[in-house]
């Protein structure tokens, strides 16, 4: 981890107070002392600091100086010490958003806490972020289930390589669970008690991606108004985990492979090397080396990230699994139910049974769901399942006109109404819009909610597919997948 960094402002210097010896008892910090305000708000300016110190000897008040210095980096955390300390400044500098105020006389033995304090809040604020900003999968699930020899020889690997320190590729179509074998292997390994870090470069758009892995200083780019810390170095001691490495763009697979092999970072806007030890699980559906051979993905990182491979097989290969998933996935929606209920009746087993299952154990989580939707009563049936299961499909709505700027369409010729008992047909599409999104939604159906397999059928990346998807209004993204 990068060596916090400290601010001090204090007229009379370093020597003041007894900044190098906490830095040494401490820990290893980076502190800079600046002996006039001014100073310091051009130091703010040009760096990114961790926390600040501001010592009100002479000049402005103490409230007026952090004042001054919470306007030139509002996120910084600073320690207000004073002199000549009053309640009425206390509450002036702590109400305005000040890490604490001390009085001079007790620094000897408050500030230490004080430091450790804000600098411990701190790394746990960003973690919060940065936790927030990670991609999460549409579907997650708790833990493995099944017991077809298929799976045994996956958890048999995984208990094998955990507890060594190679880097992991995970393969297997959409929704086998790639992101559970990783989480599965950091719990096993010696790092279990580091963060897990999941990062899906198919869904982080290429202008924002080195900023997301690697972090970047305040005023790197616009709107960079302060310092974040990158993925990568969140990971620090832990696992991260890159799903769908294989949308990652070419020129960023180059600084990953440096990063790997150096265990260095810099982030965007910084040339000071920060040093990190994560272990790196990565996952693709994708051939990685065909795309090598097209050119798409560089080879030397391949090596590096498989040096060892582990395959999750698709659910149609593995049938025999699927009552013990409908199981789990009914009684998670359902968690009163009594323990000995019968979830599904045979006939909607061997349904189950007989579906290819291109999205995998995603795509079951979302029939199961489905039917849940429309069963009252358990168990579950044929008819409660998606019309390719064999279930009823829903009997087609009639679709409101739409009209333009509240009046009507010139040059329309009136037409008949359809009687009420017939159907409806859907509204052609009117625009080379509604004609894209009509063919993503139908290629979605098709494939079961297989965003990946989709964006290959239409010829498109999966960037694009998801920028299309996030553009769809009124929950037709949930309908889908």
């Amino acid at each position: 981890m990068q060596q916090p960094r400290i601010l001090i402002v204090d007229s009379e210097g370093a020597s003041a107070l007894p900044y190098a010896r906490l830095s040494a008892r401490l820990q290893p910090l980076d502190v800079r002392v600046e002996t006039t305000l001014d100073k310091a708000l051009g130091t703010l300016a040009r760096d990114s600091w961790d926390l600040g110190v501001v010592t009100a000897r002479s000049g402005p008040a103490a409230d007026v100086l952090y004042g001054a210095v919470r306007k030139a980096d509002p996120q910084l955390p600073v320690v207000v010490i004073d002199p000549k300390p009053s309640v009425d400044t206390a509450r002036a500098c702590l109400q305005a958003g000040a890490g604490d105020y001390l009085d001079i006389a007790r620094v000897e033995t408050d500030l230490e806490d004080s430091l450790v304090r804000l600098l411990t809040a701190s790394r746990h604020k960003a973690a919060e972020e940065l936790l927030r900003r990670a991609i999460e999968r549409p579907y997650t699930f708790d833990d493995f289930l099944g017991e077809s020899p298929a799976m045994r020889e996956v958890y048999s690997v995984i208990d094998r390589i955990a507890v060594s320190s190679v880097d992991v590729l995970v393969t297997g179509e959409t929704g086998t669970g790639k992101e559970l074998v990783a989480r599965a292997i950091h719990k096993r390994s010696r790092r279990s008690t580091g963060p897990f870090v999941p990062v899906d470069c198919g869904a982080i758009p290429d202008a924002l991606i080195e900023s997301e892995l690697f972090g970047h200083e305040r005023g790197a780019f616009t709107g960079a108004d302060a310092r974040r810390m990158g993925l990568v170095e969140f990971a620090d001691g832990g696992t991260l985990f890159l799903d769908e490495i294989g949308e990652l763009p070419k020129p960023l697979q180059s600084r990953l492979l440096r990063a790997l092999e150096s265990g260095e970072i810099r982030r965007v806007g910084d040339n000071h090397p920060i040093t990190v030890d994560v272990r790196v699980v990565c996952a693709t559906h994708r051939s990685l080396e065909e795309m090598v051979r097209a050119g798409e993905f560089r080879e030397d990182l391949l090596f590096r990230i498989n040096t060892f491979e582990i395959a999750v097989p698709p659910l149609r290969e593995r049938p025999e699994d699927i009552p013990a998933l409908v199981q789990h996935f009914v009684r998670e929606a359902r968690p009163q139910m009594p323990p000995d209920a019968q979830v599904a009746d045979e006939a909607a087993l061997a349904a189950l049974a007989a579906h290819a299952w291109p999205g995998n154990v995603r795509e079951l989580a979302n029939a199961v769901e489905h039917a849940l939707v429309l069963c009252d009563e358990l168990p579950l049936s044929v008819e409660h399942m998606p019309a390719r299961l064999g279930g009823l499909r829903p009997r087609p709505q009639p679709v409101p006109v739409a009209s333009v700027g509240g009046g009507h369409v010139p040059n329309v010729p009136a037409v008949a109404p359809r009687p009420a008992s017939g159907p409806v047909p859907p509204r052609r599409p009117t625009s080379l819009r509604e004609l894209e999104m009509q063919a993503i939604l139908e290629g979605l159906e098709r494939n079961a909610g297989n965003k990946p397999r989709t964006a290959e059928e239409l010829g498109i990346s999966l960037k694009t597919l998801y920028n299309k998807l996030h553009q769809l209004q009124d929950g037709q993204l949930d309908r889908t997948g």
